[in-house]
């Protein structure tokens, strides 16, 4: 008995979409708000930096984990796995959110994460960003070269440093909204697996 859980993928399901559901509350309702309100904005910067590659990968590797994993039907000589999802019984509870949560994921860890890192560092006026920049320098305090002041600090600031700061708003605001996605996708799901239980 023990060992036909063990090589199950009902276990490795359930804990995928707790993991999923649990980081995207956690940081999105308690992390997040806690360091923004108690951290000095650089230092909010980099530890951000810091959490977002981790977490973005999460909500890209749990949502194919749940497709790789999904419940099938023995009532229905339905396997488990990828192949059930695909089941027209399926669209809409189930493969509907978690494609959601996977696309979402990726969008955020592959288009918005680099393209905000590159604003970031713009607006430090450090030139043009690398992946091999270490983000760790945004913690450094040094003035930005182009309005001699950061870019958190009073303005009046160069048109060109207030046009970053509105790029990486809106950056900033189409993650907010991809992570909203994850969080709606998984409480979706929730209902569905909850159903199946």
């Amino acid at each position: 008995m023990t060992g036909s859980i063990i090589t199950s993928p009902a276990p490795y399901h359930i804990l995928a979409y707790g993991t999923l559901v649990g980081t995207s509350f956690f940081h999105t309702f308690v992390n997040s708000p806690i360091l923004f309100t108690n951290t000095e904005r650089p230092v909010f910067s980099v530890i951000q930096t810091k959490i977002f590659p981790i977490y973005f990968g999460l909500q890209t590797a749990l949502p194919a984990i749940l497709a790789l994993t999904f419940p099938g039907s023995t009532l229905l000589a339905a396997p488990n796995g990828f192949s059930t999802l695909l089941h027209e019984s399926n669209r809409w509870g189930s493969l509907v959110p978690i494609a959601t949560m996977f696309v979402s994921g990726v969008l955020n860890m592959v288009v918005l994460l680099p393209a905000s890192r590159a604003v970031m560092k713009q607006r430090q006026g450090q030139g043009p960003y690398t992946l091999e920049d270490d983000i760790g320098e945004f913690a450094n305090h040094a003035v930005a070269k182009r309005d001699g002041k950061q870019w958190y600090d009073e303005g009046p600031h160069s048109d060109e440093m207030r046009a970053l700061s509105k790029r990486f708003g809106m950056l900033h605001g189409i993650s907010s909204l991809l992570n909203l996605a994850v969080l709606i996708g998984s409480i979706t799901y929730g209902f569905t697996l909850g159903a199946r239980l």
